[in-house]
């Protein structure tokens, strides 16, 4: 890594600041602070280890503002927190073992049909519905399968979170999102942990980074409670297709290396 100067950490704050801020009400910041931290010098394994300090802090930031209105139902929540906590660690300790390429062809597929959803979906109030399961059979399932992938890959896990407390658990829009932060800090949390036993942690990028992330996702969550669906709605369809797109327009994905192969062989 090459040496960072306060103007470049600066910079990083002021970018961490947006990304809290985005993240607090529809998730995603890291597709502002990973491009931010290997432009800044960081290899990729710095990049993403580093960008967990402050996905950790923003979540856990929006989590307290939340919870303070009363938006989180901590006797049920709990148990999803430890469970994604728990998955996220065995998902980045078995990334190793899992082919990755899978993951980069199903997962913008997802991400596009989620964007679509929130779109169109009349589910997407602020008002509860119908629980189509119950919460001990929520947190045996979505938290695990989520949480897992979140330690294996992570783009899009708030989205998926979000999905599962809208169409599983039947939680409005403000609520859902509440819950999703506390879960996703959960399993945010436990692979920043393995990536910090292994070093890969800037931690004074990542410290400067995390405070303007804080700060982010205060002032993030306050207006989603304030506007509620008007706001998360919108920036989850906005959020979901641009890390759809992220992932469709890297050079390793194999869906843009079989539109290449069939550019070639057509042209």
């Amino acid at each position: 890594m090459t040496d960072i100067g306060f103007d470049m950490i600066a910079a990083l704050a002021a970018v961490s600041f947006l990304a809290g801020f985005v993240d607090s009400i529809a998730g995603g910041g890291g597709l502002l602070t990973v491009p931010a931290l290997l432009l800044a010098g960081l290899d990729p394994a710095q990049a993403i280890a580093t960008n967990k300090v402050q996905g950790s802090v923003a979540a856990a930031s929006a989590t307290y503002t939340f919870g303070r209105k009363g938006l989180i139902e901590w006797r049920k929540a709990w148990g999803f927190t430890l469970v994604a906590f728990a998955s996220s660690i065995a998902g980045a300790l078995c990334v190793q073992f899992l082919p990755r390429a899978v993951l980069e062809v199903l997962i913008p597929v997802l991400l596009i049909a989620m964007a679509i959803y929130f779109a169109l979906s009349r589910k997407m109030k602020d008002e509860d519905a119908h629980a189509r399961m119950t919460a001990l059979a929520f947190g045996l399932t979505a938290p695990v399968a989520i949480g897992f992938y979140d330690g294996i890959f992570g783009p899009g896990a708030g989205s998926f979170y979000m999905l599962a407390f809208v169409t599983l658990l039947g939680y409005g829009v403000v609520k859902a999102t509440a819950h999703t932060k506390l879960v996703n800090f959960a399993s945010n949390f436990g692979s920043l942990l393995l990536y910090a036993s292994t070093g890969a942690v800037v931690w004074p990028v990542g410290l400067a980074m995390a405070g303007a992330s804080f700060l982010g996702a205060q002032a993030g969550s306050r207006l989603a409670m304030h506007l509620g669906s008007r706001i998360i709605r919108p920036l989850l369809v906005l959020v979901s297709g641009l890390m759809a797109l992220r992932l469709l327009l890297d050079p390793s994905n194999p869906w843009r290396q079989a539109l290449q192969k069939v550019s070639l062989a057509l042209f």
